[in-house]
């Protein structure tokens, strides 16, 4: 009884928004995904000026930039009905 409660309890808590997905699915998704592309981005960069100074100095701007373009486009897709 006790265990069909709480699992009852962490069911709500995973249902997702009325838009598909709940902000904070959006912003792990985010994170994770610029760790990803920023290191890629390190390595180009490192491969293309040869400095490590230079490659991070662009990781990090396009760490911060595409991480806050990227969520609004995630919550933007979450709204659209088409393919789900």
């Amino acid at each position: 009884m006790i265990i069909d409660l709480f699992y009852k309890a962490e069911k709500q808590k995973q249902t997702s928004s009325k838009n598909g997905e709940k902000v904070s699915r959006s912003l792990i998704k985010t994170i994770s995904w610029r760790l990803i592309g920023t290191l890629d981005t390190i390595v180009i960069s490192y491969l293309i000026t040869g400095t490590l100074e230079m490659a991070f100095s662009i990781g990090m701007v396009e760490l911060f930039t595409k991480m806050i373009l990227y969520f609004f486009h995630e919550r933007a897709w979450s709204k659209i009905k088409w393919g789900k």
